[in-house]
This record gives C-alpha cells, structure tokens and sequence, in this order.
C-alpha cells in the first residue's frame, strides 16, 4: 500500500487547494492518506540568527520526518504574488536546514487552483522546476483554473477535461 502525504501549500482555514491536495490524494488506489495542515507547522520566520541561537525548530523535524514517512508527496500551492505562500516558504526554509534535498527523493505530485482563469499556474511553474534540486521526483503537475466555477465539494473536479487530465496523471503515477 503506498502512503501518500498530501497538503496545501496555504495557512487558510477553508483552503480551496487543501480540498484539490485531499480530492486529488484520494484517487489514487491502495493507498493510505494522510492530509497535514501548515497551520500545525507554524514557526517563526526563518533566520540564521534564530538558526544560531535556537537551533532548527521541533516542527521542522516533525514536518521533515512527516515527509520521509511517504511515498508519494501531493501538494497544491495557493500562489501569492505569483509565488509560494509566505507559509510555505518559512516551512519550506526551515525544514531545507535539515538537509538541502527536503524532500528526500520522494515521488511528488504537484498542484495548484486559484479563483482565476490561470489557476496558480505560475506558483506550480516555480515548484516543478526547483524542486527535483531539493529532493523531488516531479511525477506530475496539475493546474485548475478558476476553482469554483471547476470543483465542487461533493464530486470534486466536475468538469471532465480538467477530471480527465488529473486522472491521466494519477495513473501514471
């Protein structure tokens, strides 16, 4: 059975790419999920002064270890400003002070929504291509556009280009 860890690159409490991550996760055959919450890796913002001083937060560990216990890593980053959330980024730099390849040679699918006809595609952009330098077997990517005209919380994606294409994916995954 394959142990899947899914999240959203996002802090919100009704995160519409936490619902695409935990959709997206539960297609996949044979496979246990787990669906984390940045919201439980809250730390301060990352510094080498506070690197210095305190040493890597707990919850990096915990986080990094969370990441090393699967065997695939979903994750759909919301994008702000056109890149990853300031959340994601501070557990992202954190955990990288652990070891540079963060997400130890892990399988990886990669997603991102928005509300708008791009949906998040430039954040995905990002992430695709930096991080196999981290540690990441990019298996796949994904982009859903406008959200709430595309998903819907019982069915999930509900237009069948976009359900087609993730599908696709998931199966050679």
């Amino acid at each position: 059975m394959k142990k899947i860890i899914a999240f959203a690159g996002s802090s919100s409490k009704t995160s519409i790419n936490k619902q695409l991550a935990t959709y997206a996760a539960n297609l996949f055959e044979n496979a246990s999920v787990e669906v984390l919450d940045l919201n439980d890796y809250e730390m301060p913002v990352f510094s080498v002064d506070k690197e210095k001083v305190q040493g890597i937060h707990s919850l990096a560990h915990e986080f990094y270890a969370k990441l090393g216990s699967a065997d695939l890593i979903i994750i759909s980053f919301a994008e702000h400003n056109g890149n990853f959330s300031t959340a994601f980024k501070n557990v992202l730099d954190w955990t990288s002070r652990i070891n540079a390849k963060t997400f130890q040679e892990k399988e990886m699918l990669l997603l991102a929504t928005s509300p708008g006809a791009r949906g998040g595609s430039s954040v995905l952009d990002i992430a695709t291509k930096r991080f196999p330098f981290q540690g990441g077997i990019v298996k796949g990517s994904f982009s859903l556009p406008s959200f709430y005209e595309n998903f819907d919380v019982v069915n999930g994606i509900i237009h069948p280009e976009y359900k087609d294409q993730l599908l696709e994916i998931v199966k050679a995954i």
